[in-house]
């Protein structure tokens, strides 16, 4: 049985310049169908974005699209995607789609997909939440940053164990695999239960 059955996935408001990403995309989308998945993604209809959310609603599981009101005009071409969820502004996209998913997996994509993956990673790490974090690593398209987390354990600034938040594979069935066995093992910075996200406090010196 299915670790989880929502999962948020992270990609590009464009297709790249070779197939090989859109047929990833795909593939992720039937991946998910055939899992019966439900789909938590940034909204757009176009791109990767629009590839992946089109799949699994064709295949007949539920999509959440959440988007920043200022980016409906440019990330949304012709017609939404199931259902859309307009927000503010990108914090309040990131959380929502964080609090609404089970799991998350990036497909490549550009500055906006890695600097979601990343924050999810951090989240991770820090103990806000324990949910897998898999990385689809299409033809190499991550290998960089891959090695460059190795590079950061290497010279201390990763610890080991928080090095195994980040799932990778080369195709959607073999990641979607490797995440169901994830089991959190670093140390977090601050357990889950110490993370209040109702609101902030000021605490002043005396």
């Amino acid at each position: 049985m299915d670790k989880f059955k929502k999962i948020c996935v992270f990609c590009g408001s464009n297709s790249g310049n070779r197939k090989i990403f859109s047929d990833a995309a795909l593939d992720l989308g039937r991946e998910l169908v055939e899992r019966k998945m439900d789909l938590v993604y940034g909204g757009g209809s176009i791109g990767l974005m629009g590839l992946v959310s089109q799949a699994v609603y064709d295949g007949g599981c539920n999509v959440l699209g959440i988007i920043p009101r200022a980016l409906v005009p440019v990330e949304i071409s012709g017609h939404a995607v199931g259902e859309v969820l307009v927000v503010s502004d990108m914090h309040e996209r990131k959380a929502e789609m964080a609090r609404r998913a089970d799991a998350f997996v990036a497909l490549p994509g550009g500055y906006g997909t890695m600097e979601e993956l990343l924050e999810v990673i951090t989240w991770s790490q820090l103990g806000i939440h324990e949910k897998p974090v898999g990385l689809l690593n299409i033809d190499g398209y991550y290998d960089c940053l891959l090695g460059l987390f190795d590079k950061g354990v290497e010279e201390g600034f990763i610890k080991p164990s928080a090095r195994n938040i980040v799932i990778s594979a080369s195709t959607a069935k073999e990641l979607l695999e490797k995440m169901e066995d994830y089991a959190p093992i670093h140390n977090q910075v601050a357990p889950s239960r110490c993370w209040n996200t109702s609101g902030g406090s000021v605490t002043r010196s005396s």
